[in-house]
């Protein structure tokens, strides 16, 4: 076994769609568990709709990015016969990824607890937008604008911004699979573990409020609400977006010795000299004068030069790319798309719907090693 394969003969059944529950079953799957995507007959997971981009396939772009590594089957919840064949590969599962609505699995004779009961190694993991007791439904814009990331991006003055990734689908979909992990690591152990303690539970608007870190602390801590700050940052000046000569260049100053060299690469040294801006909380109370002054300075070269000499200086710093531009620098596919940022590796590409339907029907779990 080699790194990109720790999860090795893991068997993952994974019940749910669109991107927080699929994003999990697919980090899984990079990281070498033997994943089978269940979905309806005929409509499948509605992201394969969203679209266009459809790859020739007929594939949406958005159902490829977070479905590979991952065998395909078609089952219907309101035929018994399909029932039966859910009934089997739960019982062969070490873990079930879900994101129904309550109740959906219990109508059809089919409870959690009760399969967790009977298997002492099983992990059953739900997705929900906003708790184990609510059904409303999670679609990321909603819990964005609910989990105070809205209220967050975008331009002061400007309104309220969702981000440009869905993002609390991304963070939840990681959240889940963390606990997975961590529940499988406590079986491996030996660890006892009730039936609750293995029916896991994640929604989109826990983990998105969780995500806030920082900002919800300054809330916490000043006793004041957070409000937007653009491109720049409540703790830190300078650290934001400015105007290059030809395009945007970010500078990132976390800490005093960074100011320094900053003023040097700039050449402000009048900046750098003087004592109320040496720290970050002198910064922080004349921001204006600071930003203006190295706006000023920025616009007047390329941003590569400055890119160049805040470098040498240490500083961080970068220019705004485009997705294109951003993805020529990391292995990607337009069937399997971004290549894993975890020690994982690419297997399968993304199933047609119930593309591997007959072949697990006919051989469970060991289609995996047909």
């Amino acid at each position: 076994m080699n790194h990109t394969d720790m999860l090795h003969g893991v068997r993952v059944l994974d019940m749910s769609r669109v991107l927080a529950g699929p994003f999990c079953g697919m980090l899984l799957g990079d990281l070498g568990a033997d994943v089978l995507k269940v979905e309806r007959p005929e409509i499948g997971d509605e992201s394969r709709g969203w679209g266009p981009p459809f790859d020739p396939r007929g594939e949406s772009a958005y159902y490829l990015s977070c479905n590979r590594n991952k065998l395909g089957l078609a089952l219907s919840l309101d035929a018994p016969a399909d029932v039966v064949v859910l009934r089997e590969l739960i019982r062969g599962a070490d873990v079930v990824l879900d994101n129904f609505k309550r109740g959906t699995l219990e109508r059809r004779g089919i409870s959690p607890e009760e399969c967790l009961e009977a298997d002492p190694r099983l992990t059953w993991c739900t997705l929900t937008g906003f708790g184990a007791d609510s059904d409303r439904l999670g679609y990321d814009f909603v819990v964005q604008a609910e989990a105070g990331w809205m209220s967050i991006t975008g331009e002061p003055e400007g309104a309220p911004m969702k981000t440009g990734v869905a993002f609390a689908d991304v963070l939840a979909g990681k959240d889940a699979t963390i606990a997975i992990l961590a529940s499988l690591t406590a079986r491996g152990l030996g660890a006892r573990r009730t039936v609750a303690q293995r029916h896991l539970f994640i929604s989109l608007a826990h983990s998105a409020t969780a995500a806030l870190i920082n900002v919800a602390q300054n809330a916490l801590v000043a006793g004041t609400d957070a409000r937007r700050w653009g491109n720049a940052h409540a703790n830190l000046v300078p650290y934001q977006l400015f105007a290059a000569s030809d395009r945007g260049l970010v500078i990132a100053v976390g800490n005093d010795g960074q100011w320094q060299g900053c003023c040097r690469a700039l050449g402000l040294s009048d900046l750098g000299s003087n004592p109320q801006l040496a720290s970050n909380a002198g910064r922080l109370a004349n921001r204006d004068e600071v930003v203006a002054l190295i706006a000023r300075r920025v616009s007047d070269r390329p941003a590569a030069e400055w890119q160049q000499r805040l470098d040498g200086e240490g500083v961080p710093c970068g220019v705004i790319r485009t997705v294109r531009e951003a993805i020529a620098q990391v292995e990607a596919s337009a069937l399997t798309g971004i290549g894993p940022a975890i020690p994982g590796s690419v297997r399968r590409p993304p199933p047609q719907l119930d593309e591997h339907g007959a072949l697990v029907r006919a051989s469970g779990w060991g289609a995996f090693n047909a």
